[in-house]
């Protein structure tokens, strides 16, 4: 029996990934929307051959408008929305886990589900260095929910409270070690930007809290983490991920990520925040 819950999935040009992570959902939810961003390979053509896959167009802006625009715009019958990416994939435990959930009933006052990502790098489980278990505000009730305002590492923030779930989200961040470097350039310049620009927190992001659930938590130490200094914070980053956070213990794929991930991209937003403060220096106006 399919859960009564709407799963909505974003892509561009994800050929290589969108089957896979519709055949993890396609039996499992009431209702599947892709909002496609104006893919050019053979992605739509895949989607085509699942009847019950829905596709909206909308061109995109940055992440979190786009996952707003999904939200206020698509058609959802169903009281509940789960949110993925083209290159994520609901694990059985997870999908049995919210299975029961839906069976027992889901307490009134609950409005939604964290789940972590098992990220997979190079075909390997990153299992150590702190990034295991990483919590993200997966599912959540058709109006308690909506995606912060910022260019990079967004989450959903739900008003209410939630529950944390045992089943994980398999997260494939790489086809490549280009793709995954590409992707990284792009993203610490609008980490870099962000950062820059020092906008506010609002009500509509994750509040940092060291007694709060877990996403709450790890947006505390990335608070604490922005206000060090530039250059000597990814070296620290790295330290306390490799070695004192086990991240050794992922053999070699493990030491390509964690240092791409923890040292070289964080290296690179600091490098893009400093050419940024030299050109406001420069031009003042």
């Amino acid at each position: 029996m399919k859960s009564p819950l709407t799963v909505i999935i974003l892509t561009f040009n994800e050929a290589k990934k969108i089957k896979d992570c519709l055949g993890s959902v396609i039996d499992f939810a009431s209702e599947i929307f892709v909002v496609d961003s104006g893919s050019t390979d053979q992605t739509l053509e895949i989607i085509s051959e699942y009847s019950e896959v829905k596709v909206f167009h909308h061109a995109f802006e940055n992440y979190s408008q786009q996952r707003n625009w999904a939200l206020e715009n698509l058609p959802i019958k169903t009281g509940w929305i789960l949110n993925l990416d083209a290159d994520q994939r609901l694990s059985n435990e997870f999908k049995v886990e919210v299975g029961n959930y839906f069976q027992k009933g889901i307490p009134e006052n609950i409005n939604g589900f964290l789940a972590s990502r098992k990220t997979i790098f190079m075909g390997k489980w990153i299992k150590y260095g702190g990034h295991y278990p990483t919590f993200h505000a997966m599912m959540f009730r058709k109006g308690k929910g909506n995606c912060e305002q910022k260019l990079y590492d967004q989450h959903y923030v739900v008003s209410g409270d939630t529950l944390q779930l045992k089943g994980d989200v398999i997260d494939l961040i790489t086809e490549s070690l280009s793709t995954f470097t590409l992707r990284h350039d792009k993203w610490s310049t609008l980490e870099s930007i962000q950062q820059f620009n020092l906008k506010n927190p609002t009500a509509e992001t994750v509040s940092g809290n060291l007694n709060g659930n877990p996403m709450q938590r790890r947006r505390y130490f990335k608070n604490l983490y922005e206000r060090m200094p530039l250059f000597v914070r990814p070296f620290l980053y790295f330290i306390i991920r490799y070695f004192f956070l086990l991240g050794f213990l992922d053999g070699k794929r493990g030491l390509i990520f964690h240092f791409l991930q923890c040292f070289w991209f964080r290296f690179l937003i600091d490098a893009k925040i400093y050419e940024l403060r030299k050109q406001q220096k420069n031009n003042p106006y």
